[in-house]
């Protein structure tokens, strides 16, 4: 039976210009209200930031400000006691907490990829921690590593180690915050690469399991390259997001990330000159440059992904 249709092909004879315009372009048309939607909450604030990363901007929001040019990015790129400091706490809770997280959350994924009895408990409970949210998360900690009434150090009590400093330790802060870090978001790491493994064929495993390979040889030589790419979402997700940390760093240890600015990221620096100092200049070129450095973090990642896959 042939099919009946009210819709005249594009190209029939009499149909207006515009109408095949609209056919022709119709997924971009449909898409374009979204797009731009996005695109001015993205490119406004932006460009906003740009500017004002030109200028002397201080103190009231409504005050005069002068255009001062790329002074601010002199200034900034020059600092060698808070913002380049800064920088380097960033990449190292970045980096140690993204390492952590991956190779946890690779073996929990491995250990809940096959069927046991109880597991859907102990996925459970492995997720509680995403439920959470992240300043209620290092407020809870805090108390937990308060060096005088915390749990933390009770328990060292209870095998004969003696307190110590934790969050209040000039040297001990930035790998507790990284714990805490590691701590809530391993679970997201768990989720992305369980759901890369349960989509994973078992006819490689089967026949390398055949031919005799052990259990880290199915793992290095089977499991692991089919599942590269769900492990580089996993990366470029935490990646990002890890380099943005601000709430359990602010939670944990306040203004200026402590009185030695011992956790004090290029966010919380970023923060402090807006809102404890009202210099919005020098805190919108912290931003912009922050901005640069993930976009290279980013491409630097993307371009060694496609040389590794040649």
């Amino acid at each position: 039976m042939a099919t009946i249709t009210t819709e005249a092909p594009r190209g029939a004879p009499g149909t207006p210009g515009w109408v095949r315009w609209v056919n022709d372009h119709r997924k971009w048309l449909f898409a374009a209200p979204a797009m731009t939607f996005v695109a001015a909450l993205l490119v406004f604030p932006l460009a906003w930031t740009g500017y004002l990363s030109l200028t002397d901007a201080e103190g009231s929001v409504r005050a005069e400000s002068e255009f001062v040019g790329f002074q601010n990015y002199l200034d900034v790129l020059t600092d060698t006691t808070r913002f380049w400091p800064a920088v380097g706490r960033t990449a190292t809770f970045t980096g140690v907490a993204l390492l952590f997280e991956m190779v946890l959350g690779m073996a929990i994924a491995l250990l809940l990829w096959r069927p046991f009895k109880g597991q859907k408990w102990v996925r459970v409970a492995i997720l509680l921690p995403l439920v959470a949210t992240p300043v209620a998360v290092g407020m809870m900690w805090r108390l937990i590593f308060d060096p005088n009434i915390g749990m933390a150090n009770q328990v060292l009590g209870w095998f004969g180690i003696g307190p110590q400093p934790w969050l209040a330790g000039e040297h001990t802060a930035l790998p507790t915050t990284i714990f805490i870090d590691v701590w809530q978001w391993t679970p997201m790491v768990v989720l992305i690469l369980l759901a890369g493994l349960t989509s994973l064929s078992e006819e490689p495993q089967e026949a390398a399991r055949i031919d005799g390979a052990s259990t880290w040889q199915r793992f290095r030589h089977v499991t692991l390259p089919l599942l590269m790419p769900t492990v580089t979402v996993a990366i470029l997700l935490r990646g990002i997001d890890a380099l943005k940390t601000f709430d359990i760093l602010y939670a944990t240890k306040g203004r200026g990330g402590g009185s030695f600015h011992e956790v004090e990221t290029l966010n919380v620096y970023a923060y402090g000159l807006s809102f404890d100092y009202n210099k919005y200049g020098v805190s919108s070129t912290v931003l912009i440059l922050f901005f640069l450095i993930i976009i290279g973090a980013m491409w630097a990642l993307t371009v060694r992904r496609k040389e590794a896959r040649r």
